[in-house]
């Protein structure tokens, strides 16, 4: 690949070894380029094999995210079919003497199965001006948000059993606004507004605050999981210390004892530390199963009815289907890359390299050599992501807060399957709250640290535009 290649329609981009603007031969010698004839965009053998050798499937259809492993062992296999019949089996609710080991449902739930909002493992969406169901909206209050909020708590349920009174209804309103590329193309964007309405408990209180939290596809977390805390920390730059712009930080969530804190790295604000948490957590607040680690239903005091509704005992879901659950959630492969060494996806990757989407969507990452399942460990994978937070401006605030996650801060989101959601789904939402509909519209809504990203998309033609989504559709 000649320079001209290189250079293309932009032929000026930051150089991030020197922090300053520069072109030609000299910034690709200052990127460490240009010396071995190789670019980082250049298509690498085994690219392809997004989860590494032993995690990655070929599945491509609407099933493509609901397979396990080629190389996996039989005794894997096993666990991975236990584990997806907690995943995806309904419960029931309040006590049942014939389904003893599924009774126990809400008393407030969004759905009654984890498959409910995971359709296919990926993202199920509720259309435009539909009440959220699937679509989470966390509460708080607190100069931070970080408390609950004194009626509802902390997550807002829609459903609930006979003889409990709903909490109510929500949903999004869309306010459209439009901008112009630099080539003169025009674009549309939208940004939601929450609204509540038929609270059955009476007003939020007046200085609530809330987030939505679009569902999150369920392929690669045992990888994720894998990937050490040295490596992950590596790439934490807090301060920005090399005024390269990208400041990612680890988030840091309480132990449930309080007695100290851990990373987190799952969910949208990296508020889960490990998925036996993040799975405990979804049990109690989408299905309202108390397990080992939540054994409190999540009725508030002002709802007094729910919290003498029956349930299924204590726990509702047995460490064992957690542990079950857990390892399933850990044995989900990542669909290979379709194309990946097509001229037009490698001029894409090209731009998503040179726009610098890369310092925070990291292609590659190695999983450590003491995973607990032996397939994950020593794996070379490619999620695009390095699992820290980075503020994203204030166009993608929330107004609350999320342990140490500041309200404009979000977890770099995975990229791996992006391509393959509205196969599995039907249709595809991105971002946290599911505002924009094409990767065009989230690339657009980027803002703070990804400011300078989002401009040189703006600056792009259509043709390498079109070739950059091309690229991420791959993925």
């Amino acid at each position: 690949m000649g320079l001209s290649d290189v250079v293309n329609s932009t032929s000026v981009w930051d150089c991030p070894s020197e922090k300053k603007l520069c072109a030609g031969d000299s910034c690709l010698a200052l990127l460490g380029l240009g010396q071995s004839g190789r670019m980082p965009w250049d298509f690498e053998e085994g690219e392809e094999l997004s989860g590494g050798k032993a995690m990655t499937s070929f599945a491509t259809d609407a099933r493509a995210f609901l397979q396990f492993g080629k190389n996996s062992p039989l005794s894997t296999i096993s666990d991975f079919t236990v584990g997806q019949a907690v995943f995806e089996v309904p419960w029931t609710a309040g006590f049942s003497a014939s389904l003893p080991d599924r009774d126990g449902l809400g008393p407030f739930f969004h759905t009654n199965s984890c498959l409910g909002c995971h359709v296919g493992n990926g993202r199920a969406v509720e259309d435009d001006g539909d009440p959220l169901v699937f679509t989470l909206v966390r509460l708080g209050v607190g100069a931070k948000g970080n408390d609950p909020e004194p009626v509802y708590g902390t997550q807002f349920q829609p459903n609930a059993v006979a003889g409990v009174t709903p909490e109510g209804d929500v949903h999004l309103e869309y306010d459209s606004f439009s901008g112009t590329y630099r080539d003169g193309s025009e674009y549309s964007l939208r940004k939601p507004n929450l609204v509540f309405s038929g609270l059955g408990y009476g007003p939020l209180d007046t200085s609530h605050k809330t987030s939505v939290r679009l569902t999150q596809q369920v392929i690669g977390l045992g990888l994720l999981e894998s990937v050490s805390e040295e490596t992950i920390l590596s790439r934490s730059d807090p301060m920005d210390l090399d005024g390269d712009g990208i400041s990612g930080r680890p988030n840091y969530i309480w132990d449930l004892t309080g007695s100290g804190k851990s990373m987190g790295r799952f969910g949208w604000k990296a508020n889960a530390p490990t998925l036996k948490r993040q799975n405990s957590a979804a049990f109690s607040g989408d299905i309202g199963i108390k397990s080992p680690m939540f054994a409190q239903e999540t009725c508030t005091t002002s709802q007094t009815v729910c919290a003498g509704a029956v349930g299924g005992g204590n726990p509702e879901v047995s460490e064992e289907k957690i542990s079950a659950i857990t390892k399933y959630m850990q044995l989900v492969a990542v669909p290979v890359r379709r194309n990946a060494n097509l001229p037009t996806i490698l001029t894409g990757k090209k731009h998503f390299f040179l726009a610098g989407c890369n310092n925070c969507h990291v292609e590659k990452l190695v999983t450590s050599a003491n995973a607990p399942i032996p397939q994950l460990s020593n794996q070379i994978i490619r999620p695009y992501t390095d699992l820290l937070l980075h503020d994203m401006g204030e166009d993608l605030s929330d107004g609350k807060a999320d342990g140490e996650a500041t309200e404009r801060e979000w977890r770099t989101a995975p990229l791996w399957g992006i391509g393959l959601f509205g196969t599995v789904n039907g249709r595809a939402r991105f971002l946290h709250d599911g505002r924009a509909k094409t990767l065009d519209e989230a690339i657009l809504w980027h803002g703070g640290e990804a400011e300078k990203s989002k401009k040189y998309f703006l600056a792009l033609n259509v043709s390498d535009r079109a070739s950059m989504i091309r690229f991420l559709l791959s993925l």
